[in-house]
This record gives C-alpha cells, structure tokens and sequence, in this order.
C-alpha cells in the first residue's frame, strides 16, 4: 500500500522533500563516518541526502522500494539507485554509515526487527547508522501510507534485540519542513568493533 501511495504521488513528494535543509541532522551522521567511506541511502526517496553525501565526496549507494522513486532519484542524484525492500538486503560488513531517514517507519512493526538485522549484518564492524521515526507509539495509516511511530523505548527494545549494535545518541526534532509540526525521533547506531 506504502509502494503504491509513492508510485502515484513520486513527483509530488519528490517536489515536497528535495530542498528541505537536513544539513544538521547530516553533521551529526558525517563526524561519525570515514571520511571517503561508503554509505548506503536506505529508502532514498528523492535521493536528497545521497546526492549530498556524494557531493561531500562518500561513496554512496541507495534503494528505494517504488520504481518511480528509483527512476526520480537516480535522474536526480546521478547515481545508480536500485529498487529493492528492506528484506532484500544482503550485503554483509559492506557499509562505513547507513542512513535510514525516515523510510524504516514505513515497516509495519512486525517486519521492524528483520530488517533492522539485514542493516545491522550492512554496517562495518565501527561503522555508524542513522534513523529516524514519527515520534509516537504504534502503528497507523495515513493518506495511504503505513507508519510505525516510536518513541525511546521501543526504539531501546528493537537495538537490544541486535547484539553487535549500541545506540550513541538519541534526539528528538521539529520536522524540518515549515509546513509541518511534527515531532522526530532520531537515533545514531554504532556497530561494535569484531572481537
């Protein structure tokens, strides 16, 4: 329902999301990750934030999961964007940072813990991981889109189901469009380094 609400309104949203400033919440995400390292954008919507990091010279990767997005992105960003879900990731010990701003919401609760360990499996022994969620409990449909919301402890319970990661900060924030008032939570993993 999620892929299809983006598949029909891919432009629209593209328009929404492709100016808005992120640069402070990518600061707090970059002073983590090596400089040059390779990033995955997963979920990348309009490609704003790959197209950013490749610009700051990371080498970056992304997927999205609707074939408009993907089509919208890699014409944005110049980058290859492939289309794939969440629980099609495979790569293992791949990425130096992951970044999953606001597309991990879009998972019903259930399919959470899986993905959150196929990005877990991505992420280098060091490497960092930003996400971000609507700041709340439960799930809901809105417009045609699922979201989970969580709020600190949830979030706490899903990372302690992953041993090889550890949160390093957590935060919340106003949403960064001017139209909207609402609340983020927005939380940097690390993954532990091999013993």
């Amino acid at each position: 329902m999620t892929i299809t609400y983006y598949q029909r309104n891919a432009q629209t949203f593209f328009d929404a999301t492709v100016g808005v400033d992120m640069s402070s919440l990518y600061a707090s995400f970059l002073n983590r990750v090596v400089p040059g390292g390779r990033v995955l954008d997963a979920g990348c919507g309009s490609g704003r934030d790959a197209k950013a990091f490749s610009a700051l010279g990371y080498q970056v990767e992304a997927f999205d999961a609707s074939a408009e997005m993907v089509r919208l992105a890699a014409a944005y960003t110049g980058l290859p964007v492939r289309q794939m879900t969440f629980n099609m990731l495979e790569a293992e010990e791949r990425y130096d940072g992951i970044w999953c701003c606001a597309s991990l919401l879009h998972l019903p609760q259930a399919e959470l813990p899986e993905a959150m360990r196929r990005l877990a499996r991505a992420l280098k022994p060091g490497g960092i991981w930003y996400l971000s969620f609507k700041y709340g409990v439960g799930e809901r449909e809105k417009a045609g889109r699922h979201f989970t919301d969580l709020n600190e402890a949830e979030l706490e319970a899903l990372v302690a189901a992953l041993p090889q990661v550890g949160i390093v900060e957590q935060w919340t924030t106003q949403d960064k469009r001017p139209e909207r008032d609402e609340v983020w939570l927005n939380a940097l993993l690390r993954k532990h380094l091999s013993e």
